[in-house]
């Protein structure tokens, strides 16, 4: 599944709208603790969080990962949106809880680890 087909799934609206969202997102992953997520992220990965500060993008750019996703509308600082525009990252937000974002990304098949 393309980032792009990602954000219909979740009602996501994507916050970098100039990033390419045809990245293929390999696997999903919530988690908040960013020291976790360097060790266990992956690339294509679709993260779900609802931290958004600027660590985010450089965890997720580290990890290249395919986008960042930010439940319940939380919204993300102009400066940490710069910075994934910069990095080419996609943040998307979805008025869904990390639960139902997960939910369906498991329904549509999308794994929890990259394979």
């Amino acid at each position: 599944m393309k980032v792009s087909e990602l954000a219909a799934l979740i009602e996501a609206k994507n916050l970098t709208p100039d990033v390419t969202d045809d990245k293929e997102v390999r696997c999903g992953y919530t988690c908040d603790l960013l020291s976790w997520v360097m060790a266990h992220g992956a690339e294509g990965m679709a993260w779900v969080t609802v931290q958004i500060h600027m660590n985010v993008i450089a965890v997720a750019v580290l990890a290249e990962m395919a986008c960042v996703i930010l439940p319940e509308s939380i919204e993300m600082p102009e400066e940490s949106l710069k910075k994934a525009r910069e990095e080419g990252l996609t943040v998307l937000q979805s008025p869904l809880t990390a639960f139902a974002i997960c939910g369906r990304m498991a329904a549509q098949g999308v794994p929890d680890k990259a394979e």
